[in-house]
């Protein structure tokens, strides 16, 4: 008698270059060296082959290209940067896994940016110790991987997709950049699954290039463990339609078990980086399920069974422990009365026919014998070798709730609540990973988690799943993409909003069922991104514990709480879309832009409203910075722009006035008077509802000046007392000021100029040095580190503080700044400095921050967070290796109830020196 109990039916919740020979000595002795070398705004090491790894690397290598290299930047850079233009196939950039049933698509493309390399970072890297050699080198640095999906039986759509997109030619960029480059009539691509073999022939007459096949069990064991080691919320389990993110240590990564259901069933013991064994498995598996399902039930797709499962009762073809026993439990051996004993049992008793039972009853019970049975036999292999880890995937899963909420209730019910199952985000590309990481320098070796940033631009080609219609080339052909099928009510990977024509697309969502007509049985792909390739970013190193660290406050998966949020963002788009269209001189194509940024970041919302975890572990930082990402796909970089300049100016105007007024105090109530400054300047935030009525009722200065006249003692939550006795000390005793100060800005205006940069010239004038952290890209009114240098050159005109400091700092190296008394600049000075934190986001996750800011904070001994995005939505509970202070006024009622249990405006002064 099976012991599995009967569960309800559950539903499924389913996105310059220089020439002469009087550069070659220098090219060839820098590639003799293995230096980096940047090929087409790539950068690779020209590298012996890799060692120690026992995954093939292929040997079908294409030679460098050096004609026209060039060095890049600084001839005395140890590791010097080589531009090489005419290669255009160093790097392969695209991998296949072709199954039975779905073509799976891993491709690289490049990022199209270069970094900056001006004056001032040079003196920034110099006085930071960061050098080019000591940077960490890849072969595909500052690109992307895209993973889509296509059927097998439209393999044609999957050709005209690699055509269309030069992938198999190195890639449309590699073309765009020598378009005359002559095609590698030996091009290979990397291909894992029986599919290979069988369209090898195709693949060479319609694209000329050779299939190099994989082997399909070391593919599929290397992209889990690069999934499982890379991607932070990667592994999830499923229960009762609930999806729970589950962190894995790499350190306790190995040994697991692997089981792939595809066809078949295939468990694998996995021990290593290329350790495995295949250690046993089951004919009986997806393919038993299709096959099965398709004589009974004259289903014509595996999609068209899993869709009849969602609307089926198993209770009337299986027989259950209740039927057994009248109704009751069988309790003396624990089995409840709705235990299946015996899968499609009832159609031995009953005078039925096949035609007298439900296609949907029928679906569901061999789901479910299927499924169980399949979690019971990898359980028993787990407790066999003594696994803790079940990781499961494969083309029977495909994202299908149901699916995985069967075969995770096996696990618990069959090891007694000691085991569970877990599944990976990514399951449908392990195998497609794994031949991509195949070639000899695919570069992802040695990437880890906080080298990894996953996001969600929208449309077809960049989502995954169903490929509607040709590549996406340019904007205009996705906000084309995203207005014909919205038209046409054509299904698509993503819900989008629709609108009658003429709206701004804010109206009601047509979001695709997970019950009844449509069926979302490929969830999975909606759920995959595109992964960018960042490995500058680096863990902030003066976090207390990092494994333990949680950027995020508030926890969105209280539904209320998502809820709300959800409307607060709703409600602020239609005001950001004025904003972002004005930012770009309210053109024509400025509105059509803001327009498509509406109805796709509104799609997003409505996407994660149905699943909150469609996207990975959901935080109101996510959120933010979904909302960013969001706007620079639809091409707007900076929405706040004249807004931002306004303020400065506003601001820099009555700077010199504040600044006398503050060297008039005694030091006590000046240090007082300039966090009160900070406090009362926070409440410029483009980003509250609030502050935004607020603008409306006055000027900066007024408002600045009303504000600090409310600042009353004591705050909602006042660490100043502590925080003066650490700068000031008691009595005769007078503490050694801090090293460095790093201090992590805001807002731009009054924010920035009347609140942090006085609090930084008082750190400064007692002997700290500062380095003012800003974002690197803009969000909202948030001041970046592209702009904070002129603002500092203006400040410093009237300081001498500030001028001295900024000059130590390189801040002024391009600036024309008029001294105060015509002196020299102090090179005693302690130095004013400014880093990007490496985000565009209001928030700031401290797992992910810039190179440069690391490399900053390792002298560091005071962090000072400002703002609500970074010291209360995020880092509020964030603990440190060395002195903290959080400062920010709430201008959110629900922030501030929750959060500190106070009102809207009250402030956070919180100081938490380290123990």
């Amino acid at each position: 008698m099976a012991g599995l109990r009967e569960d309800p039916v559950l539903g499924t919740n389913d996105i310059k270059e220089t020439e002469g020979e009087q550069e070659a000595d220098k090219i060839n002795c820098t590639l003799e060296s293995h230096v980096v070398i940047r090929t087409e705004g790539e950068v690779e090491r020209d590298m012996a082959p890799a060692t120690g790894s026992s995954i093939h690397r292929s040997g079908s290598r294409p030679q460098l290209d050096l004609s026209k290299a060039a060095i890049q930047g600084n001839f005395e850079e140890r590791d010097p940067t080589i531009l090489l233009p005419n290669q255009s196939d160093d790097l392969s950039h695209l991998a296949l896994d072709i199954g039975g049933s779905l073509i799976k698509l891993v491709y690289f493309s490049r990022h199209e940016g270069q970094s900056i390399d001006d004056k001032r970072k040079k003196t920034l890297k110099e006085r930071l110790g960061i050098s080019n050699g000591s940077r960490r080198s890849y072969p595909i640095l500052g690109g992307r991987l895209h993973f889509v999906k296509f059927e097998t039986n439209k393999i044609n759509e999957c050709l005209d997709f690699i055509y269309s997109k030069q992938l198999h030619r190195g890639g449309m960029d590699a073309r765009i950049w020598n378009p005359d480059a002559p095609t590698n009539e030996s091009s290979v691509i990397k291909a894992t699954g029986g599919g290979a073999y069988k369209f090898a022939d195709l693949f060479k007459e319609r694209l000329g290039v050779s299939l190099d096949k994989e082997d399909e069990m070391n593919c599929l064991v290397a992209g889990a463990n690069f999934l499982l080691k890379a991607i932070r919320h990667e592994a999830f389990t499923h229960k009762e339609g609930q999806k729970e993110f589950v962190q894995i240590d790499q350190n306790e990564l190995f040994p697991y078990l692997l089981v792939n259901i595809g066809s078949g069933v295939s468990m694998i013991k996995v021990d290593g980086d290329g350790k495995f064994q295949r250690i046993s498995g089951t004919n009986v598996g997806g393919g038993t399920y299709w096959g099965l399902g398709k004589l009974l039930t004259k289903c014509k797709s595996f999609d068209e069974l899993l869709e009849l499962s969602q609307r089926g009762d198993n209770r009337t073809i299986d027989m259950l422990v209740g039927d057994i026993y009248g109704g009751m439990d069988y309790s003396k051996i624990g089995l409840s009365a709705s235990t299946i004993a015996s899968s499609f049992g009832k159609a031995i008793s009953e005078k039925k026919e096949l035609e007298d039972y439900s296609p949907e009853d029928i679906s569901l019970s061999l789901l479910r014998m299927i499924s169980y049975n399949i979690g019971q036999i990898a359980y028993l292999n787990a407790l066999r070798f003594g696994l803790k880890r079940i990781f499961f995937g494969g083309f029977f899963i495909r994202g299908h709730a149901y699916t995985m909420d069967t075969i995770s209730f096996a696990v618990q019910f069959w090891s007694k609540g000691e085991a569970q199952a877990m599944f990976l985000r990514h399951e449908g590309f392990l195998g497609a990973l794994g031949a991509f990481m195949s070639y000899e320098k695919h570069g992802l070796d040695d990437l880890m988690v906080h080298h990894l940033v996953e996001r969600f631009p929208m449309g077809a080609p960049y989502t995954g799943g169903k490929i509607h219609g040709p590549p996406l080339g340019d904007l205009n052909e996705k906000i084309s993409w995203m207005e014909k099928f919205v038209r046409k009510g054509t299904e698509i990977t993503a819900p989008v909003p629709m609108a009658p024509p003429g709206t701004t697309g804010l109206g009601g969502f047509e979001v695709p069922s997970s019950k009844g007509g449509t069926l979302r049985s490929d969830a999975s792909a909606l759920n995959v991104g595109v992964l960018h390739l960042v490995p500058t970013l680096e863990v902030f190193p003066l976090l207390a514990d990092p494994k333990t660290y949680e950027p995020n406050t508030i926890d969105l998966s209280d539904h209320g709480e998502l809820e709300y949020w959800f409307t607060v963002l709703s409600e602020h788009l239609p005001d950001l879309v004025d904003k972002a269209v004005a930012s770009e001189g309210g053109t024509d194509d400025a509105k059509r832009r803001g327009d498509a940024f509406a109805r796709a970041f509104s799609a997003h919302l409505a996407r994660l409203m149905e699943e909150p975890a469609a996207y990975g572990k959901l935080g109101l930082a996510n959120l933010l910075e979904l909302r960013e990402e969001c706007l620079r796909e639809f091409q707007f970089v900076d929405a706040y722009r004249s807004i931002k300049q306004r303020e400065n100016e506003a601001s820099l105007a009555v700077l010199a006035d504040l600044l006398m007024e503050l060297d008039g105090m005694s030091e006590e109530a000046r240090l007082l008077t300039l966090i009160e400054g900070v406090l009362a300047a926070n409440i410029f935030d483009w980003g509250s509802r609030a502050c935004v009525d607020l603008y409306h009722k006055g000027t900066i200065i007024e408002i600045y000046r009303m504000s600090r006249n409310k600042m009353q003692r004591p705050w909602r939550v006042d660490d100043f007392d502590v925080f003066k006795e650490r700068m000031l000390g008691s009595g005769d005793k007078k503490p050694h000021p801090h090293k460095r100060a790093l201090l992590f800005v805001d807002n731009s205006g009054a924010d920035v100029i009347l609140g942090m940069l006085p609090l930084a010239r008082e750190l400064l004038r007692r002997g700290t040095e500062v380095v003012l952290v800003a974002n690197s890209l803009p969000a909202l009114n948030d001041v970046t580190a592209m702009e904070l240098p002129e603002i500092v050159a203006e400040a410093a005109k009237h300081c001498d503080i500030l001028r001295r400091a900024a000059e130590a700092g390189g801040l002024l190296v391009d600036a024309m700044v008029s001294t105060l008394d015509g002196s020299k600049g102090n090179s005693s000075s302690v130095p004013l400095m400014v880093v990007e934190n490496g985000c565009g986001s209001p928030c700031i996750d401290l797992r992910q921050v810039s190179s440069e800011l690391a490399a900053a904070a390792k002298e560091a001994d005071l962090v000072i967070l400002e703002g609500m995005g970074r010291a209360l939505h995020t880092n509020f509970n964030a603990k440190f290796k060395c002195d903290a202070l959080k400062l920010a006024m709430v201008k959110n009622q629900r922030l501030a109830q929750k959060l500190i249990k106070g009102d809207i405006y009250d402030c956070v002064c919180r100081y938490e020196p380290v123990s």
